[in-house]
């Protein structure tokens, strides 16, 4: 058992050293990506490729939670030693996936043909050209990428998170640099933005599927012979549960982009994308260090090492604190940081990064708890209080902003929303790991 825990908290610290890297490049690639991108669009066709690529996080989450159920049974497999398992595991996925995203993408594209996109998205067509062809390659791209993006489900139940982000940071990198290379060739289009960041990562997951299968682990490479039915069904059972906290979670999300725009104007996108980059990186940290706590939480359950859990968790509140003070001291550095990042192009004002940061902070420790609650599948809670903020956001951001006429309103009231559901995991993780003497209360 004491060889189990050293080995978990040794690979938990190197996950976090390699990931810190890793991260540390990314963020500086979507910093250096953000005011690229803006001078080669100009801020309001800028703000429609923002709009889109919110749009575009929704594909993500159509995997039915199959993502999360799959790092979560492999973890399991691999602490019991099942390697058969795992590649049943990995193949049944694969496969629901494909079946998953075919007919998704031809009702996308249906979509896309049927209705006014520019009513829709509130954007000009005079400002913006052929919108309809940019949704339709932007979501086929995507769509293919989502299949391989198992590949980083498997690294994670590996409890290698550090390995699936760096294949996430290779494709933003590619983006960059032809990014970079269009905008010096003079080639500025919407169009061109959008394909190069959709194809980006498609190039790198289709490199990494035949080196994770191939040469590293070829034990667990997928294959229709290792397509099982139960195993499907267990996926999908503890999947649906991951799906609903994710196709809630996106909806809110990317629906803050499209009411801005409603709301406002595309180009009123840019400065909420911007403070929301630039205090998010507190998020990125802290998911760093927080990730790798997950599947090493399933790995210790899964071998009755409870202590293990409630010791790793208590350094995760010291995590939350240090955050807190490098968020107060962002808002105190936001003018200057946005000075020296993007000059004069957009104007923040001090409010907005305040209600940022209180909404990062609200994320992290919501978050700070969600990682153990996932390592054990207990996602009820979180589910209940996600489906209400999602519910209530939309008509409260809608009263908000008509009658503030300020994006700083919408920032708040996600803020306020989130926080029953953050109360609510803190009660839901000292039930189980310091009330409940079974596991009767894990659900």
């Amino acid at each position: 058992m004491l060889a189990n825990v050293n080995q978990r908290t040794l690979l938990i610290l190197k996950n976090i050293v390699a990931s810190a890297v890793v991260k540390g490049w990314s963020a500086l690639v979507v910093l250096l990506m953000v005011p690229l991108t803006l001078k080669m669009l100009g801020a309001y066709s800028n703000g429609v490729w923002l709009t889109i690529s919110g749009i575009l996080i929704w594909i993500d989450f159509m995997d039915i939670g199959l993502g999360n159920g799959l790092r979560n049974t492999v973890a399991k497999f691999v602490a019991l030693g099942d390697t058969k398992k795992v590649r049943m595991a990995v193949s049944s996925t694969f496969f629901i996936l494909t079946l998953i995203i075919i007919p998704l993408l031809l009702l996308f594209c249906t979509f896309i043909q049927l209705t006014d996109i520019y009513s829709l998205l509130g954007v000009d067509p005079t400002v913006v050209p052929k919108l309809d062809v940019i949704l339709t390659v932007a979501l086929t791209l995507t769509s293919i990428t989502f299949i391989l993006k198992a590949i980083g489900n498997l690294y994670m139940g590996l409890q290698l998170p550090a390995v699936s982000n760096l294949i996430m940071c290779l494709g933003q990198t590619l983006a960059l640099a032809v990014t970079f290379i269009a905008y010096t060739l003079g080639c500025r289009s919407l169009m061109y933005v959008v394909f190069i960041n959709t194809l980006s990562p498609l190039i790198v997951w289709s490199i990494f599927y035949p080196y994770t299968f191939t040469f590293r682990y070829p034990q667990y490479r997928p294959s229709l012979d290792h397509i099982d039915k139960q195993m499907s069904r267990q996926l999908c059972s503890q999947g649906v549960k991951f799906f609903v906290l994710q196709i809630f979670s996106v909806v809110l999300f990317a629906s803050v982009n499209v009411i801005i725009s409603k709301l406002f104007s595309p180009s009123e996108v840019t400065p909420y994308q911007i403070a929301y980059r630039y205090f998010s990186l507190v998020l990125v940290a802290f998911n760093i260090i927080a990730m790798p706590f997950w599947n090493a939480t399933t790995d210790a359950y899964s071998r009755g090492d409870m202590t293990w859990i409630r010791n790793a968790s208590r350094k995760l509140d010291i995590v939350v604190m240090v955050s807190l003070a490098i968020l107060v001291v962002m808002v105190l550095l936001s003018g200057f940081v946005y000075d020296i990042w993007i000059g004069d192009e957009v104007k923040i004002p001090v409010k907005l990064s305040a209600a940022m940061a209180a909404y990062i902070f609200v994320l992290v420790v919501s978050l700070r708890y969600s990682y153990i609650l996932n390592g054990v599948n207990a996602l009820r809670i979180q589910l209940i209080f996600t489906i209400i903020a999602t519910v209530a956001f939309v008509p409260l951001s809608w009263y908000a902003g008509n009658t503030f006429r300020d994006v700083t309103s919408i920032v708040w009231v996600m803020c306020i929303i989130n926080v029953p559901g953050m109360l609510a995991n803190a009660w839901k993780y000292y039930r189980i790991f310091y009330k409940d003497k079974t596991s009767e209360g894990i659900v």
